[in-house]
């Protein structure tokens, strides 16, 4: 069971990690994403899958699905910035003509090396960011990415390893705008996260750079029922605070969402309307808007890597389920 093997999705070779309670499958040469986990012991997708009838939404918006890697996350003022004396000027590709969720969309990732053991079974992809003319045009400056799935029993881990092949400082985050299914059940599910504080955001959906309190989401930190819930908002996850989300079902049915907490303290949660079929969470290192804050990076996040710097960054999906 726990082995890789081979499958297509709309004639794009998948890969499909293996164990006895998951079946993880991998679409690397459209974004490098997880288009589906199949969840064995529950006969449930839990995340958001696409369809082959989805192609061409998913070629438009690929973040829509899966886990997707996201460089950088959330919106940027009319795509511009500043960093260091170097400006820069990413695509316009959102309502208001801004820009949002990055470069990274659904870019030919190229699979490296595939183990089995008795303990589980990974699949490492890269990409070199050299190799894509839309990405040096706007973020010039050559990186190699290489991500590793590992899955061994009911959890994921994804480690990605940023290497900067360039000559010059730049400024750098990722999120992953991952989709979980809550089946059309949004009262049974419910969630939880260390937050302390709601960024603000304007008129136009960008961060201010102004914290409010949770309010009504106090309850995040015991456990927030999604019933009626529509969220589209950012949140600080607490000094000291471990970086992950509880999300579980009222079963004792549910799972674990981990991340790097040196880095990922900043989480979006996301209902696509009110929360019905859907939700999405989305750990950050860098902050929405971020570059056009004016302020420091532990605030905002920025990670600034020096030439030749390699940074890797981990996070992990586990499942939960009920005690017998």
């Amino acid at each position: 069971m726990k082995q890789v093997t081979k499958g297509q999705w709309c004639g794009y070779d998948t890969y499909i990690l293996h164990s006895r309670e998951l079946d993880v499958t991998l679409l690397p040469r459209l974004g490098n994403n997880v288009i589906s986990m199949w969840d064995h012991k529950e006969n449930r997708e839990i995340l958001r899958r696409p369809d082959e009838s989805d192609l061409d939404y998913y070629l438009e918006k690929p973040y829509h699905f899966g886990m997707p890697l996201l460089v950088p996350p959330g919106r940027i003022d009319k795509g511009q910035f500043s960093f260091e004396g170097t400006s820069y000027q990413f695509d316009r590709n959102a309502p208001g003509d801004h820009h949002i969720h990055g470069l990274h969309r659904k870019q030919s990732w190229c699979v490296s090396d595939i183990e089995e053991d008795e303990d589980g079974c990974a699949v490492t992809t890269e990409f070199k960011t050299a190799d894509d003319e839309q990405w040096m045009r706007q973020l010039p400056a050559p990186l190699k990415l290489e991500m590793t799935f590992r899955l061994q029993d009911a959890r994921l881990q994804q480690n990605l390893k940023i290497t900067h092949l360039g000559d010059r400082r730049i400024p750098f985050g990722i999120g992953y705008h991952t989709w979980f299914m809550i089946d059309g059940e949004p009262e049974r599910w419910n969630l939880s996260l260390p937050a302390d504080s709601v960024y603000e955001l304007n008129s136009e959906l960008m961060t201010s750079g102004n914290l409010l309190p949770l309010g009504s989401l106090q309850s995040l930190n015991g456990k927030l029922n999604l019933q009626g819930k529509n969220l589209d908002t950012v949140l600080r996850i607490a000094d000291g605070q471990p970086a992950e989300a509880l999300l579980l079902r009222d079963d004792g049915y549910g799972l674990r969402y981990t991340a790097d907490p040196d880095y990922f303290r900043h989480w979006v949660v996301y209902t696509k309307g009110q929360a019905e079929q859907f939700l999405c969470i989305e750990p950050y290192t860098w902050l929405p808007n971020g570059p056009n804050l004016h302020k420091d990076s532990s605030f905002t996040g920025i990670i600034t890597l020096e030439p030749g710097q390699t940074l890797v960054l981990n996070s992990a999906l586990e499942m939960i389920y009920p005690s017998l």
